[in-house]
């Protein structure tokens, strides 16, 4: 079992950036991360993951240069490093973990999201 819990979420002008950490409790290190998010009314959508081993990314294109993934085996933790943050970047945004994909269906495990608020 795998439990994760997110934090860092906030009020950001635009421009800013903001620092999401998911914490994990248990064999997490078995497992690839990813970072999906979520507005009103839409579905969820990938953001970033990170493969088991930490060698690989992926990022999906609305947010590639801008994003980055990372995790700490030490702290059992997972991050993710928004820059030049936009309005269209606030959303609910959820840690999971599972296969190294960027298909919703390949996480097994999510968190209770962090919401990110960007102000124009």
């Amino acid at each position: 079992q795998v439990q994760l819990v997110e934090s860092g979420g906030g009020l950001v002008q635009a421009g800013g950036s903001l620092r999401l950490s998911c914490a994990a409790s248990g064999r997490s290190y078995k497992y690839a991360m990813g970072w999906f998010r979520q507005t009103p009314g839409k579905e969820r959508e990938f953001a970033a993951a990170i493969s088991g081993s930490g060698r690989d990314t992926i990022y999906a294109d609305s947010v590639k240069g801008r994003f980055t993934i990372s995790r700490d085996y030490a702290k059992n933790t997972v991050y993710l490093q928004m820059t030049n943050l936009k309005p269209e970047d606030a959303a609910v945004y959820y840690c999971a973990a599972g296969g190294f994909n960027s298909v919703e269906t390949a996480y097994g495990y999510w968190g209770q999201g962090t919401q990110v608020t960007v102000s124009s």
